[in-house]
Order: C-alpha cells, then sequence, then structure tokens
C-alpha cells in the first residue's frame, strides 16, 4: 500500500460523509488490521497503529471499518455505521455475534473442485452476503484438477437466480483476470471459504503479493490453514480486498430476509400456498410439496432452506433474550447502586 491514498480509494463514500458533521476535523480512516486491543489504519496522510482501550475497544472494530480519529491520529472516537456487515454467531454457548467484515461491495465465495465443494456451505455463504447487501460471486479453484469440471459448476450455477459462477487455476494470471473487474479503485471484495480452498493464491495473484501459502494435502487436496487473521490487502486495478481465515463453524443469525433472496424458488412456491402458515410438510393445497410432486423443486433444497431458517430463528432468538437478560441486569444493578447511594446520603 502506498504511503498516502485519497479517502475515495480507500472506499469512502457519500453514505460515510453523511455522518461526519460539516465542522467536525476529525480524521477519517479505514481499518486494514484487527489485533488484540489494536488496529491498523489507513488514512489521508498515510498509516496508524492504535491502541484500543475504553470505548473504542467496546466499539467491536472489525476489518473495513471507517473511523474518525483525533487530530493526533493516537485515538479511535467514533465507529461510522457501515452500509453492511458480514456476521456469524461465535463458536461455543456464550450467543455473541462476531463480525468478519465491514463495507464490502463484492463477496467473493471460493469453493473448489474437490470434495470440499459442498452445496449447503455455498447457500450460507450466499445467505451472508445479501444479508450484508454485497455481490456474490461463486469461485471454483483448482478447476485444472478435474476432468469433469461441470459436476461443480452446474449445481452451483442453480443455487440462486442469476448467480455468477467462475471457475479457475488460481494461480494463473489469465485466468483470474475474470475477477479483476470486480477489484476497481475504491471497491472493496471480500473471499470467504473453508481453510486451504486457494483464497490466499487468489490474493497472491490478483495483487502480486509472495503471501505465504502451504502445499495441499496429497491425501485430499486440501490446502493448510493459511490465513490466521482478516486483513486488507490493496490490488493492482486500486481496490481492496478482505482475507478472511476458513472457518469450520458459520453459524447464521439475524439474516432477515436473506434467506428468502437465496431460496427465492422455495419462497415463490410458498407464496402460492393455501395457507399462510404453511409448514410444507402436509397442508392441504400446498405449493411447496406439489411443486416437488412436480419434479419442479428438488426436496433436498427444502430441506436445506428449513434447516437454515430454524438456525437463525434460534439464534436471533438467543440473541434477544440474551439482550434482554443483560437489559435487565443493568437496570438491577442500578437499582442497587442508587439505594446505596440514598442510604449513604441518609447517615
Amino acid at each position: 500500500m502506498s504511503t498516502m491514498e485519497t479517502l475515495a480509494h480507500l472506499g469512502w463514500r457519500p453514505h460515510f460523509q453523511s455522518q461526519v458533521d460539516p465542522e467536525d476535523e476529525r480524521s477519517g480512516a479505514r481499518v486494514m488490521n484487527v489485533h488484540r486491543g489494536r488496529v491498523e489504519v489507513a488514512l489521508e496522510v498515510g498509516t496508524a497503529s492504535i491502541e484500543l482501550h475504553g470505548k473504542s475497544a467496546a466499539m467491536g472494530l472489525t476489518v473495513g471499518d471507517w473511523v474518525l480519529l483525533n487530530a493526533d491520529h493516537s485515538q479511535v472516537m467514533k465507529r461510522l455505521e457501515p452500509f453492511g456487515v458480514f456476521q456469524r454467531r461465535a463458536a461455543g454457548s456464550g450467543g455473541e455475534i462476531q463480525s468478519i467484515a465491514a463495507n464490502v461491495d463484492t463477496l467473493f465465495i471460493v469453493t473448489c473442485a474437490n470434495r470440499d465443494f459442498n452445496v449447503a456451505r455455498l447457500e450460507r455463504y450466499l445467505a451472508i452476503a445479501h444479508d450484508a447487501g454485497a455481490f456474490p460471486i461463486i469461485v471454483i479453484t483448482k478447476a485444472d484438477l478435474t476432468e469433469s469440471l461441470e459436476d461443480f459448476v452446474g449445481p452451483a450455477s442453480k443455487l440462486s437466480p442469476g448467480i455468477l459462477v467462475e471457475s479457475l487455476d488460481a494461480r494463473d494470471p489469465e485466468q483470474i483476470v475474470v475477477l479483476r473487474s470486480w477489484c476497481t479503485e475504491g471497491q472493496t471484495v471480500a473471499l470467504l471459504g473453508s481453510s486451504g480452498v486457494g483464497k490466499s493464491t487468489i490474493i497472491n495473484t490478483l495483487s502480486g503479493a509472495e503471501q505465504y501459502t502451504q502445499q495441499a494435502r496429497e491425501d485430499d487436496q486440501r490446502g493448510r490453514h493459511t490465513t490466521t487473521s482478516r486483513s486488507m490487502h490493496k490490488l493492482e486495478n486500486g481496490g481492496w480486498l478482505i482475507d478472511t481465515p476458513g472457518m469450520r463453524e458459520l453459524q447464521l443469525v439475524d439474516v432477515g430476509d436473506a434467506l428468502d433472496d437465496v431460496f427465492s424458488d422455495v419462497a415463490g412456491f410458498a407464496e402460492s400456498c393455501r395457507f399462510s402458515n404453511c409448514s410444507h410438510e402436509s397442508e392441504p393445497g400446498c405449493s411447496v410439496q406439489k411443486a416437488i410432486a412436480d419434479d419442479k423443486l428438488d426436496p433436498d433444497r427444502l430441506r436445506r432452506y428449513r434447516k437454515l431458517q430454524s438456525e437463525d430463528r434460534r439464534n436471533t432468538e438467543s440473541l434477544a433474550e440474551r439482550r434482554s437478560r443483560d437489559k435487565s441486569l443493568g437496570k438491577f444493578y442500578k437499582s442497587v447502586l442508587s439505594e446505596k447511594q440514598k442510604r449513604k446520603g441518609g447517615t
């Protein structure tokens, strides 16, 4: 990355400008890396590494965020509302929401033409992309290692109306050129996929960088985990690319209508059901079951849709319950402190 960038080059747009008072002299900056207790940011005058503490530590900053800094660029003063965030329910039982990346224009959903290819996982990634307002592109790597490429391209192309699917050898600059048109000046793209599918190789080829990659295991042609943290990379076309570590668990939460966007075929048939609360099982007048009987809808597609709906509903309800519990505890603590102060004032 060059030592100086204009805000427009970094991805600044009217959405962020509208959140800044014209008289505000604080500097706009974009988060490039997030470490434990520290962030690296890029701004017009260069870069800065800033320690997070107090209010800034509680902002939940993620790669791609836009922030305002104080005069000497030593402190994050405000996080600007993003136009979209990739998020998931963090692993474990705590129910916390983990932000993966913010303000992404295009999402490269990366998979391989081998045993990594998984339709259900791709549908999850598509739901996340739709929820974050990013344009999804499915990228199938290691296309040179299979003799039956259509076995992967065909199923991927059926996952969503008009979905764009690219198959390529990520090491070949001539093949990777199909992705460059999405990486123009001021645009931000992100890569999402499991470990070893070639995300780092795509970054190397797009940016000309020499990021460390590991050889695939001979037994299953899956690469070992390379990226361990999220970071932004400057691309030759002037755009920005966010890499993400491979994630074994990607729980959906609060994706709203994104699932209906991904499963628009199921949702479309459901609109014609006799009952508005049809569960699409054995109710009379169920258009979804009729579509399955007429071979217009794959029953496995319906099964995966239900599974993701149930998961999202469960995680979203858990999140709401936790927030309500935290709010109730906060009120309780305040009442206890208030009572103590009253007693202290009366003595």
